[in-house]
């Protein structure tokens, strides 16, 4: 579960968003499987580059003034389509619409459990229990393996990659590697031939009679 002082972080992001009047704010608690990446999605929109970069601005400012956090990574700032901020245990995604519409991370996080601020600062069991599935490991690891698993594919790319991750496989489905799929279907084809000349050597058998 993630801490106290994490979460208030994260109740920071959202009320420095929503000072600069972002559009569709939508605040994300990612699933146990993915508690590895990021803990927290808060996800807005600006109506244009200079609202994008201004959300993003005031964010930093706030959380590094206000609480002394510092983003471990930050994407995207000159183009103004999609900003990223990574603090490790969350992370702020800022769009502009037609970038929003386009990657639909809330879809691609549909597994993720919405939140209010208030659920934020006072944890549903619903919505710790969301966390809770995840892995245990100590804070310190937990950190570790997070900046880890963004670190090589950089954290736009990594959340897309974790999101695929996350997705159930069908129950009951039986997963066949290439090897065994080709030797199966050889082995078809040769079970398949071999029927075939049987039938064209009783053929020619019973037309000599």
């Amino acid at each position: 579960m993630p801490t106290q002082d994490i979460r208030r972080q994260v109740a920071l992001a959202l009320s420095a968003v929503n000072n600069k009047k972002a559009e569709d704010v939508s605040l994300l608690q990612l699933p146990g499987e993915s508690s590895t990446f990021t803990d927290y999605f808060l996800i807005c929109s600006g109506s244009n580059p200079r609202q994008v970069q201004a959300i993003a601005d005031e964010v930093d400012e706030r959380l590094s003034k206000d609480m002394g956090v510092e983003p471990n990574a930050r994407e995207g700032y000159d183009a103004a389509e999609w900003i990223l901020l990574d603090y490790v245990d969350f992370v702020v995604h800022i769009f502009n619409a037609q970038r929003r519409a386009y990657y639909d991370l809330e879809r691609l996080w549909k597994s993720a459990h919405k939140l209010t601020a208030e659920e934020l600062l006072e944890p549903t069991k619903k919505a710790a229990a969301v966390v809770e599935a995840g892995p245990k490991l100590t804070p310190v690891k937990k950190r570790a393996k997070k900046v880890a698993a963004k670190k090589t594919l950089g954290v736009r790319a990594a959340a897309k990659q974790s999101a695929r991750g996350a997705k159930a496989k069908p129950a009951g489905r039986k997963v066949v590697s290439k090897k065994a799929a080709t030797k199966k279907t050889a082995a078809k084809k040769t079970t398949v031939k071999k029927a075939a000349k049987k039938k064209t050597a009783a053929k020619k058998s019973s037309k000599k009679k």
